[in-house]
Parts: structure tokens; C-alpha cells; sequence
């Protein structure tokens, strides 16, 4: 069985990738919806959000369950709408875990370059890609033990600044120029609210290599996106309490949008000499090399099931023969993502991403419903309560949000679809469909 992936993981590994994954989110990048939408209009799209994340993570725990292969989304399209609609979810999922980990590299190598400045960002976000790149292809194990210890100090220092801020908390900040744009700047805040959790999925991606994936992934999963939804809220509060939204999404008037929220709030009521304000801006590294980290280990799985299943070339289907990774599913994705670097663009890079993932929700949340009717036997440890109003509330605000950013960003819009459009000719033309 040569190509088959080695099974380590636990509970507890899976809680560490889930909260892993899309931890990055709560440090830098939601902040820029404010300037999209005030605090409302973030406020509204994120609640819509959590519901779309609440309902869609339990009802993709059932297929996880029940079909715990590497491919994540992909399989299960496969399985309920045949290879053509397979491809096209598949495609969906490589471009949102492909494109995410260059606008986190960015932010990895600013940060950095602060202490460093010698040394161009660009250079150290390729330094940190092969980094981790090496790191996820040493193993599994070893990958997510590491990213289940830095999940963990980011979480902490989540817990740190919200303790710190929560004193100068004030409800007045919360209403300050709450709708600046009107409720047109809600439906365009969407997809920096998506950024709070986006990724949570690539727990399924690892379905193939936990222990009795029938029982653990529904553990990780529930576990980490109710951890997420707790900290979103604590540091979006928070954050906005401490003297309104301008405050933290721009440092001095007139100045471009910053990526450094929780920063920005603590320099407001501490000082940047302070303990404080030097502990979460000393260690908030670590919540950024969680995602980059976790999200670069789920993109190698859904890279290595296209491959593996003839959808891509064979070669990326291929695990290493010592480490039982897919090594070069891994390094394929490496390239494409320093490539992405030098468009030198993160906030087009995390926006495409957003249309990746909503892609994959609505084919997946339609693949569930279908495997229903169509499979009504299959064995299905976890089922979701409240079938078939969650996939279908789920489905609905992923459909909803896909209109609302294309109308928002066409030129994104455009750029996904093409990306789209190419890869499936390719898949036409090559004949690989067929399984």
C-alpha cells in the first residue's frame, strides 16, 4: 500500500489543526472590514458568518465521517456528483488552501522584517515557505505536534490581549460611525469576516490519517470551531471597545489600513513601552505561523488526492517512501504559492482564497444532501441534527456570500473564474477524469 497515508492522529491533534488553521485570522486582516463596513455592517457579516461556519462545520463533520479520505471536498463531490463536479470542488479547495498561505507568508515576513530590516519581506516569507514546507513533509506527527504547541501559545495570547483590553472596554466605542458606508458595506466586509474562520475544513482533509476517524473528527471539529466562534467574538470586542474601529484600522489618520489590530488597540490604552503591549506584539508570530503552518499541511492532502486519483499528474499523487507524506504534492504547492509572492498583493491573494472556499461549501453542503437521498444506507457514525435545514442554511449564506463578493470585487471574480475555466479545459482535454 505505498500510497496510502500513515494514521497518528488524535483528538487533540485534530483540535490543534482546526483552531490552527484559521487562528491567523484573528490576528490581522478581519480589521479591514471595518474600513469596508464600521462596526456594524463587520458585526452583521460576521454573525452571518458564524451561523454559515456553525452549520456548514457539523454537517461536513458527517462527511468527513463517513468518507474520511484525504481529498477532503473533493471525494465526497466525487462521490454524490461523479468526476466533472469532483474536479470543479477540488479545484475550489486547492485555490482557497493554495493562495491562503502567501497572504499569511506576507504577513510573516513584515513582521519579521521589523526586527530584521535589512532583509527584504519577500525574501523571508520564501525562507518561511520552505521552512515549513520541510517540516510537513518530516511527518505528520511530528507536523501537527508542532502546530498543536504554537496553537496553543497563540490561543494564549489571544486570552492575554483580551484580558489586557477587556478593562477599557466601552460600549460607546462600539457605536462610533458603527455603519460608515450603509448596509452596503456589510455585503462587502464579507470576506474579512470569512477570514475569522477560513480553513476550519482542512480538519477533514486529515480524516485519513487520524485513529478511528469515525469518532475523532467529530471531537477536533466541534471543539475547534466552538473555540474559534469564543475567541472571534472576544477579540472583535474587545479590539473595537478600546476606542472604536478607526482606532485599529488606522494607526494615525489619513494612514493606510493596518494589519496590526490588537497592537494598535493596546498602544491606545498602554504605550508601547509597556509589558503588555511588547508580549502580544513579541509572540504574535506565533498565531501567523499557526495558519501558515496548518494550512500548508491540509493543501499538501488535497493537492495529493488530485494526483493520486489522476486528476493532476500521477507524481503529486505519491507519498515519500520514509516519511509516508505527500512530499511532493507539498512542494508543488510550495511553488505555486512563491509565485503568488511576487504579485506582492495580499489583500487579492486572501480574496480569491474566500471565493475558493465558498466554492467548496455550496458543492459540498449540495453533495451532502445528494449522498442522502442517494446513499441513504451509507454508514454514517456522526449525522447532522436538523437535517436538511443545516447543510441547507449552510448552502444558502455561502450562496449569498459568493454574490456579495463578486459584486464587490469582479476583477476577483474574474481572476477565480478563470483560474477555474483553465484548470477544467486542462481536465477536459487530459482525459485524467476518468476513475
Amino acid at each position: 500500500m505505498t500510497n496510502q497515508l500513515k494514521k497518528t492522529l488524535g483528538p487533540v491533534m485534530l483540535w490543534g489543526l482546526g483552531v490552527g488553521y484559521v487562528i491567523s485570522g484573528m490576528y490581522f486582516g478581519w480589521n479591514l472590514g471595518l474600513e469596508k463596513g464600521g462596526t456594524l455592517g463587520l458585526a452583521v457579516a460576521t454573525g452571518f458568518i458564524i451561523l454559515m461556519y456553525l452549520s456548514f462545520t457539523f454537517s461536513y463533520t458527517e462527511l468527513a465521517c463517513a468518507i474520511p479520505k484525504a481529498g477532503g471536498a473533493f471525494d465526497y463531490a466525487i462521490r454524490a456528483l461523479g468526476p466533472k463536479w469532483g474536479f470543479i470542488g477540488g479545484m475550489a479547495q486547492n485555490i482557497e488552501f493554495i493562495f491562503a498561505p502567501p497572504a499569511i507568508a506576507f504577513a510573516i515576513g513584515a513582521y519579521i522584517n521589523l526586527f530584521l530590516p535589512s532583509i527584504p519581506i519577500i525574501w523571508i516569507a520564501i525562507v518561511i515557505y520552505l521552512i515549513f514546507t520541510f517540516i510537513n513533509i518530516r511527518g505528520v506527527k511530528f507536523a501537527a505536534s508542532f502546530e498543536l504547541i504554537i496553537t496553543i501559545i497563540a490561543v494564549i495570547e489571544l486570552l492575554i490581549f483580551a484580558g489586557a483590553a477587556a478593562p477599557s472596554f466601552e460600549w460607546e466605542n462600539m457605536t462610533q460611525n458603527a455603519l460608515p458606508h450603509g448596509w452596503g458595506g456589510a455585503f462587502a466586509a464579507i470576506p474579512f469576516a470569512i477570514w475569522f474562520f477560513l480553513a476550519i475544513e482542512g480538519v477533514a482533509n486529515v480524516a485519513e490519517e487520524t485513529i478511528n476517524p469515525q469518532r475523532n473528527i467529530l471531537i477536533g471539529f466541534g471543539s475547534a470551531i466552538l473555540t474559534l466562534v469564543v475567541l472571534c467574538l472576544l477579540t472583535f470586542s474587545t479590539s473595537v471597545g478600546v476606542a472604536g474601529w478607526e482606532a485599529i484600522v488606522y494607526e494615525t489618520p489619513g494612514a493606510a489600513a493596518s494589519d496590526s489590530p490588537l497592537p494598535l488597540a493596546l498602544k491606545r490604552i498602554y504605550g508601547e513601552s509597556h509589558l503588555l503591549f511588547k508580549l502580544v506584539t513579541s509572540i504574535g508570530i506565533f498565531g501567523l505561523v499557526a495558519s501558515f503552518h496548518g494550512i500548508i499541511l491540509a493543501a499538501g492532502r488535497a493537492t495529493f488526492e488530485f494526483g493520486r486519483v489522476g486528476f493532476a499528474p500521477k507524481a503529486i499523487g505519491r507519498v515519500h517512501s520514509k516519511y509516508r507524506t505527500p512530499a511532493n504534492a507539498l512542494m508543488v504547492n510550495t511553488l505555486i504559492g512563491i509565485i503568488a509572492l511576487f504579485t506582492g498583493k495580499t489583500g487579492d491573494i486572501i480574496t480569491i482564497a474566500c471565493f475558493g472556499a465558498l466554492g467548496l461549501y455550496i458543492i459540498s453542503m449540495v453533495s451532502m444532501i445528494i449522498l442522502r437521498r442517494k446513499e441513504p444506507h451509507l454508514e454514517r457514525p456522526f449525522k447532522v441534527p436538523f437535517y436538511p435545514w443545516t447543510p441547507i442554511l449552510a448552502l444558502v449564506i455561502a450562496s449569498i456570500s459568493l454574490i456579495a463578493i463578486t459584486i464587490y470585487n469582479p476583477y476577483h471574480a474574474l481572476v477565480f473564474a478563470g483560474i477555474m475555466i483553465a484548470g477544467y479545459l486542462v481536465f477536459m482535454g487530459t482525459k485524467r477524469g476518468s476513475i
